[in-house]
């Protein structure tokens, strides 16, 4: 694959998953205000998120979308400001790796109440 492509396709990701982070974010915020403005503890809260798939679901998409999302901006940022080379690769790897292992995680531990 010439390199014009590859950038054009990591292009495309970027923006789509801006897309889809957009929509999460603003879903979020909302589900925030709700628990804040009900009064929800953290206990409450995950009380209703334990064994909720649609949130287990809403936030693992949320999760991939990081996954894509920050990894490619990282990347472009570390070669416009450096060069090009594998430190901007093994970096934005790494980012990536923990993006979607810890995020995952987090979502399981939420979804299951630490019980694994």
């Amino acid at each position: 694959m010439s390199q014009g492509v590859l950038q054009a396709k990591l292009w495309y990701a970027q923006r789509i998953s801006a897309m889809i982070l957009g929509i999460c974010v603003s879903i979020h915020l909302v589900i925030i205000f709700y628990a804040i403005r009900g009064g929800l503890t953290a206990e409450e809260i995950l009380g209703r998120t334990q064994g909720n798939i649609t949130f287990a679901i809403f936030y693992e998409i949320f999760v991939l979308a990081c996954f894509v999302h920050a990894p490619i901006g990282l990347a472009n940022i570390l070669e416009e400001t450096f060069s090009k080379g594998i430190v901007s690769k093994l970096l934005s790897s790494t980012l990536a790796v923990l993006i979607l292992v810890l995020g995952s995680l987090a979502v399981i531990g939420v979804y299951t109440g630490g019980n694994l």
